[in-house]
């Protein structure tokens, strides 16, 4: 598994806050699968209006690119799609944090977190299912090929008694079973 020290930046500061997250997207699917490179790394965030002001502080503008806690804020009233973006200024590495609302996937997701040690740290992982329920999601939207590319790299790289029903089940219930025909033909 490639290093995931650049995204430790952001994940360390999560843990020391207590929040409630999970990575997810390229990371999530190198972190299942097979290496490929990437500059970001999606965060799903659990946040609460009183911990706008927490995030703005731990990330300082002397290391950070962080957004006012009002902008953080706004966001997070969103009913959906609410984000905001990190960079850290050395590396140039990014975060791209999603905010939990009401999304029934992110819901369930956050409750059934991988919680993984990585040296001295705690990585809070999103689950396999959620993942390429993602992954498909945005193959639907955008059509590109890298999406379908993590999703065979993860599930050949799964343990084989890995139990797929949940993502069956998620993939009938999200109405993903064209793109999911897809991903069963690669594997072919």
């Amino acid at each position: 598994m490639p290093s995931l020290e650049p995204f430790r930046i952001f994940t360390r500061k999560l843990e020391d806050l207590e929040l409630r997250y999970m990575v997810s997207g390229s990371v999530a699917a190198i972190f299942y699968g097979e290496p490929r490179l990437t500059n970001d790394v999606d965060i799903i965030l659990m946040l609460a209006a009183r911990d706008a002001r927490r995030i703005a502080d731990s990330f300082p503008n002397e290391e950070f690119y962080c957004p006012p806690a009002d902008v953080i804020a706004l966001e997070l009233s969103r009913e959906q799609r609410g984000h905001f973006n990190l960079i850290h200024h050395e590396t140039g590495f990014k975060a791209d944090l999603y905010l939990i609302r009401n999304d029934p996937l992110h819901l369930w997701a956050i409750r059934h977190t991988l919680v993984t040690k990585l040296d001295d740290d705690v990585i809070r992982f999103a689950p396999p299912e959620y993942v390429i329920i993602r992954k498909l999601q945005f193959f639907r939207e955008g059509q590109s090929a890298k999406h379908l590319r993590d999703i065979s790299r993860m599930l050949a790289s799964m343990e084989p008694e890995w139990d797929r029903k949940t993502l069956l089940d998620l993939i009938r219930e999200y109405g993903l079973d064209s793109e999911w025909a897809l991903v069963q033909e690669r594997e072919a």
